[in-house]
C-alpha cells in the first residue's frame, strides 16, 4: 500500500501522543508510511529539540524511534493477523544506541522493520539516519493491549 496519508492520520486522527499524535499540535508530529517491508518516516528537527547547538537531544531520538517502530509494529500487525480495528499497542522495551551525534541541519529518515511477531507482540528494529550516516538503532517489542489497560483506547 502506498499513500499520501500517514498512518497517524489515517488510523488515529485523535491521537494525543507527544511523538506521533496528529491532535498534539505541541508534539512532533511524526507521520509514518509504509513502504514494501519497511514503514518510513521524514523529519525535520528544529533549534528547540536540540541537546547542544546543531545536534537532536537524545530523548527526542528515543521518542521519535518509539513512536515510528510502534506504528511499524502496528502496521505488521494489521497485514499479517487481520485486525479488523487499529490495535492498541504500547512499548514493552526497547534500546537505542547513538552511534553518531544526530545533526538538526536537514531533514531525518527513519526506517522501522519487524522482525518478529505473533497477534499480541511485534519485535520492531529501526534506525535514524541524518544525511547518510546511521545515526541511532532502535530495538523494541510492542505488545497489544486490551479493554481495562490504561492506555487503551479506540480511536
Amino acid at each position: 500500500m502506498t499513500s499520501h496519508i500517514s498512518l497517524q492520520d489515517r488510523y488515529a486522527p485523535r491521537n494525543i501522543c507527544f511523538g506521533c499524535g496528529p491532535a498534539n499540535a505541541r508534539g512532533l508530529q511524526v507521520k509514518s508510511f509504509p513502504q514494501g517491508d519497511e514503514v518510513v518516516a521524514d523529519w525535520q528537527p528544529q533549534a528547540h529539540h536540540e541537546a547542544f547547538h546543531g545536534h537532536l537531544n537524545g530523548g527526542i531520538i528515543g521518542t521519535l524511534l518509539d513512536c515510528h517502530c510502534n506504528w511499524t509494529g502496528v502496521w505488521h500487525l494489521m497485514q499479517t493477523y487481520g485486525y479488523e480495528d487499529v490495535p492498541c499497542t504500547v512499548t514493552a522495551q526497547y534500546t537505542v544506541k547513538m552511534l553518531h551525534p544526530t545533526p538538526t541541519a536537514h531533514p531525518l529518515r527513519l526506517v522501522g522493520r519487524v522482525t518478529d511477531s505473533s497477534p499480541r507482540r511485534v519485535n520492531v528494529t529501526g534506525e535514524l539516519v541524518a544525511g547518510g550516516p546511521i545515526c541511532a538503532t532502535f530495538e523494541g517489542v510492542f505488545v497489544v493491549v486490551r479493554p481495562g489497560h490504561p492506555a487503551f483506547h479506540r480511536w
